[in-house]
């Protein structure tokens, strides 16, 4: 079944319909949710979203446009909702330098904390990094040494997405990879091994085609399958069967 392996459940665009479309998600083919924090306030909400559905796990980090609301006093505490069941990554961390909400430094420290919690806990990381390749790079080499994880939403290059594999990193593949013009992401897919990627929406943000710019789901994963499957030259299900079970293994489920 589908494994949706980055979602945003808890985002207002869901709260006229939430319960009734993630109830809708095993008969549309959706086996399994991780559920991603950004913000410090939608940690705690992701963690007990995780227990209302039992097909959804969370995930519990800072993105790099919100580390401004992290101080020693507040990591502390969002630290202790890995104490909770179901939290099974840190995420989404990284860095943004696209919309330059924090500090380059801000940004750096709380990555470098966030990947260090990573480490102690023994989890995998979900990295966010936009328009901020060469310093991503160069903070996961020196900083994620023995971490497993995701360059979730990947945008660079080929070869910048092979280093990561190298490395032992999953590439995330959304929306973006059915988009017309979106030839960089649909050279990673073709390039990379199908036992590296996995299959993400990102929602509600970055809806496939046919649905570009409309609200995104679960449901919409069998698009940037097919799109997958098509660029490799193999079935739908084999796509739909490895990535599924890539997820299990990077979350260990």
């Amino acid at each position: 079944m589908i494994f949706d392996t980055h979602a945003h459940y808890d985002d207002e665009q869901f709260d006229t319909d939430r319960k009734e479309l993630l109830m809708s998600m095993a008969t549309e083919g959706v086996g399994t949710v991780v559920n991603v924090s950004a913000s410090y306030d939608s940690c705690q909400k992701v963690v007990d979203m995780a227990q209302e559905y039992p097909f959804m796990y969370a995930a519990v980090g800072i993105h790099p446009d919100e580390v401004g609301a992290l101080n020693e006093v507040s990591f502390a505490q969002m630290k202790q909702l890995f104490q909770r069941e179901k939290v099974v990554a840190v995420g989404e961390i990284g860095l943004d330098y696209y919309w330059d909400k924090e500090s380059h430094d801000q940004q750096k420290k709380w990555f470098i904390r966030q990947l260090d919690l990573a480490k102690e806990l023994n989890l995998p990381v979900l990295i966010h990094s936009r328009e901020a390749a060469a310093d991503t790079l160069e903070i996961m080499k020196e900083e994620a040494g023995g971490l497993s994880g995701v360059i979730h939403c990947f945008s660079y290059s080929r070869e910048m997405a092979q280093e990561y594999v190298k490395m032992g990193f999953y590439i995330g593949i959304g929306g973006v990879v059915t988009f017309k013009n979106a030839k960089k992401i649909k050279e990673v897919a073709e390039a990379i091994p199908l036992e590296k990627i996995l299959l993400e929406t990102d929602c509600p943000y970055l809806a496939p085609v046919p649905y570009r710019g409309k609200r995104n789901d679960s449901r919409y994963i069998r698009y940037v399958a097919e799109e997958i499957a098509r660029l490799k030259d193999i079935s739908y299900e084999e796509v739909i069967r490895q990535t599924e079970e890539n997820a299990r293994k990077m979350y260990r489920l």
